[in-house]
């Protein structure tokens, strides 16, 4: 898998996760250990953090090999990816981490512009990469 295919698959997970918790926020759930649906928000919770750690470094490997990185404004936006990416995953991880997680707390995470600004970070470098191929 090359390093771009790498960094998709990432993303893939990191959107997927956060769709599905848009539909579990609407769906009332007090106890994820009562749902089919919880089972399934906790599995894509952790890929999604799984996806995001080190994210910073997998875009950094990916525009260097593109000679894109030694560009003062690409090192700059990777430093805020960097910034973004550890409040998000902090968020993630606090709520994999309660032994409930209702619909009502899903919601607060959806809500929480650390997730919100880390997927548009993924977004625009995304589309960023794919411009540049």
């Amino acid at each position: 898998m090359t390093e771009f295919e790498n960094i998709e698959k990432r993303c893939d997970a990191i959107e997927e996760c956060y769709e599905f918790m848009l539909a579990y926020a609407a769906q009332g759930i007090a106890d994820d250990r009562e749902s089919r649906n919880g089972t399934q928000l906790r599995e894509l919770l952790s890929r999604a953090v799984a996806a995001a750690s080190s994210l910073p470094e997998a875009y950094n490997t990916t525009l260097t090999a593109m000679h894109l990185a030694m560009q003062q404004q690409y090192k700059n936006f990777l430093d805020v990816l960097d910034s973004d990416t550890t409040k998000a995953l902090a968020a993630m991880e606090l709520v994999l981490a309660q032994p409930r997680i209702s619909s009502q707390l899903i919601d607060n995470l959806n809500a929480s512009l650390h997730v919100r600004t880390l997927l548009t970070d993924v977004f625009l470098l995304d589309e960023i990469l794919h411009l540049q191929q």
